[in-house]
């Protein structure tokens, strides 16, 4: 299904400031429109422009910008609405009608259902089969627009996870991704794109489609990117080990690489690391991920797990004592464990968001594993357990963003020498490791003013990746 919203050229033209600064809109639309047929085909959204003609005069419409359909809802009493989320502009003038119109180049069958579904300044729905023939007909025809459209598409109809080992693996990755974009506060569109990667020892990242910008905005030398990374450039240079990178800027000139690191094959993979390192505040954060029985929601503690919580009470040590206000942090746990949950077999594309789970410091780790609330069921056992039915009172993941976010969680004084020692330490144990490291030149002030910003303008910024294949070579 496609859903076409028509605006006049005036009504058109007085968003468009707008449509440019938050890249969505929401609409109402019909009530009796039927969004049951959406599951045939992707949820295109045709943002169409229409200039008014005479009486009896032909139509003069235009394609103006192309997005997904995230959400329906309800607008009062009794309107609908549409959510359109993300919306990007077409960037070239695409005519739909007349002889060099776009509808020319599709069957006239097609071409009068687009017709019916896309009245003057309301919003219609056609079929999956007019969407698949100018799909077809902008590609030929406007094959700059190809790398949007395949965004877009990558984002409206994802790939199925399956239960298996590189797609489990590639669920924590991708989730830890999410997280990081939250933490640093970027939209999660700009790594929200993915088809699965050729590999499954490949990282989660590779299979990520970047957002296609404007030329002059990432017209900067990639030459520089071993500089740039810093810790991570050997990675670049070594055999075994597949790193991939991706950089995200702002308009203030906030920066955040995003590094995805495997080191060993998915069979013998450990699991998921995440860490998020602050570079003006020299602080990291580090959440290890652990999956939850999709049936139960919960986990037995072994000695293997119990042999990690010391290696993350060991990892918390690289923290210094605060010296000025900027460093307080709310308690003394750099280091968490995610307990994540993902449904069996009831949900075939990727959660939208973060995916359920409890956010537990390691220290409130062993009060629980030191309570009667953790012991198995059976009487007499010595077994201990965490899960919901277990942990009354747990962080949320946006409690935990949050915290992270106004720098209330995390190391103090933490160097960058120290962050890569302990990233090629997890790399070498079998871990796969994302992680993101934010540079501005933000104060204080200004960062507590940014993440307390809850309005609904959408920051601005540019993409770029700099590795995707394989990486031959870290010896470890």
């Amino acid at each position: 299904m496609a859903f076409i919203v028509n605006l006049s050229s005036d009504e058109l033209g007085a968003n468009l400031e707008k449509f440019r600064i938050e890249q969505r809109f929401t609409k109402s639309r019909p009530k009796s429109l039927s969004i049951d047929a959406a599951l045939d085909g992707p949820p295109i959204v045709l943002l169409v422009g229409e200039a008014l003609s005479e009486a009896g005069g032909a139509r003069s419409r235009w394609l103006a910008w192309v997005g997904i359909a995230a959400r329906h809802g309800t607008v009062g009493a009794v309107d609908k609405s549409i959510t359109v989320d993300p919306l990007r502009e077409c960037m070239t003038a695409i005519p739909l009608d007349g002889s060099d119109g776009i509808l020319s180049d599709i069957p006239e069958h097609l071409r009068r259902e687009f017709d019916l579904a896309a009245p003057l300044g309301m919003v219609g729905a056609c079929s999956n089969a007019v969407w698949q023939a100018l799909e077809r007909a902008l590609r030929a025809r406007f094959p700059e627009l190809s790398s949007l459209l395949d965004w877009l598409l990558a984002q409206a109809d994802p790939p199925a996870f399956e239960d298996n080992l590189a797609d489990r693996s590639w669920q924590e990755q991708r989730d830890a991704t999410g997280s990081l974009l939250r933490i640093a506060d970027f939209p999660l569109s700009a790594l929200a794109a993915w088809r699965r990667p050729p590999s499954g020892d490949d990282p989660y990242t590779a299979g990520l489609i970047p957002q296609p910008v404007e030329h002059s905005l990432i017209d900067y030398d990639v030459r520089v990117a071993g500089d740039a990374f810093g810790m991570f450039s050997e990675w670049q240079q070594g055999n075994g080990v597949r790193c991939d990178i991706h950089v995200l800027r702002d308009p203030s000139g906030r920066r955040l690489e995003v590094v995805n690191v495997n080191a060993t094959p998915v069979e013998s993979r450990l699991g998921t690391d995440m860490l998020y390192y602050h570079e003006p505040t020299k602080s990291f954060v580090f959440v290890q991920y652990k999956r939850l029985h999709p049936d139960t929601r919960s986990i037995y503690v072994d000695e293997r797990l119990r042999g990690q919580l010391d290696r993350l009470e060991e990892t918390a040590q690289l923290s210094s004592p605060p010296a000025r206000p900027s460093e307080w942090r709310l308690g003394g746990d750099p280091c968490f464990l995610k307990l994540a949950y993902w449904p069996r077999n009831t949900e075939k594309r990727p959660v939208q968001g973060l995916t359920p789970g409890m956010y537990l410091p390691v220290s409130y780790v062993r009060l629980l594993l030191e309570d009667d609330c953790t012991r198995g069921r059976k009487a007499g056992s010595t077994a201990r357990i965490l899960g919901y039915d277990q942990v009354e009172r747990h962080l949320t993941g946006t409690q935990f963003i949050d915290l992270v976010k106004h720098g209330l969680a995390g190391t103090v004084g933490t160097t960058r020498e120290q962050l890569y020692a302990l990233v090629k330490r997890r790399i070498s144990t079998g871990h796969s490791v994302v992680l993101a490291t934010e540079t501005s030149d933000e104060s204080v002030r200004a960062r507590q003013t940014r993440v307390r910003d809850r309005g609904a303008k959408r920051r601005t910024y540019t993409h770029r990746t700099y590795r995707q294949e394989p990486l031959e070579g870290l010896d470890l």
